[in-house]
């Protein structure tokens, strides 16, 4: 399988606990800085609000509306049910609802099982076991105890977010503009 995009797509895959958000978090406003215009998927393993009980949009939608666009003068916000859908969403389906144009990345948080180019996060003390050995869509990983890495894989420091910066750039320069990434 590959990934269709008009800019490159990058993924974050680790087990929870592992500082996902928190790298990201970090990472992004460094990119940003270099010009890099970001798209972000995030995958959530449970029902989520954007919105709160009691505004009009939650009432709306709670209400019965499939679809429910909120938008603003600074931003807007497409929420749609997916009640019939017994699988995680499409990653796919996902990056086509992105504005690709306006994007030079697309950053994925999760979907660690989807085959696309992903750096794995591990940090050993949580005893989780390491995803690569069994997903060669890995393209680095990001450590805190890079002496225990047995691979030929690009090993980042996970709390040196300037450096995975780097090969992010470095990431979007190989890969280009293409209109598809494979992993």
């Amino acid at each position: 399988m590959s990934i269709q995009a008009s800019c490159p797509v990058l993924g974050f895959a680790a087990y929870s606990g592992t500082g996902k958000t928190t790298l990201l978090t970090q990472l992004i406003p460094i990119l940003k800085d270099k010009g890099i215009r970001i798209g972000m998927i995030k995958h959530a393993h449970h029902n989520f609000d954007i919105d709160k009980p009691g505004k009009d949009s939650y009432e709306l939608r709670k209400a019965g509306a499939e679809q429910m666009l909120i938008a603003s003068q600074k931003r807007w916000a497409l929420m749609v049910e997916t009640a019939d859908q017994q699988t995680d969403p499409d990653l796919q389906m996902l990056i086509n609802q992105l504005d690709q144009d306006k994007l030079d990345l697309i950053l994925v948080e999760g979907f660690k099982h989807v085959p696309f180019a992903k750096i794995e996060l591990h940090r050993p003390d949580t005893g989780k076991e390491l995803i690569f050995p069994n997903d060669d869509s890995i393209v680095a990983i990001a450590t805190d105890q890079a002496d225990v890495m047995q691979t030929s894989l690009p090993i980042l420091d996970i709390n040196n977010p300037a450096m995975i910066a780097d090969f992010v750039l470095e990431f979007i320069q190989q890969t280009g503009s293409s209109s598809s990434v494979t992993g």
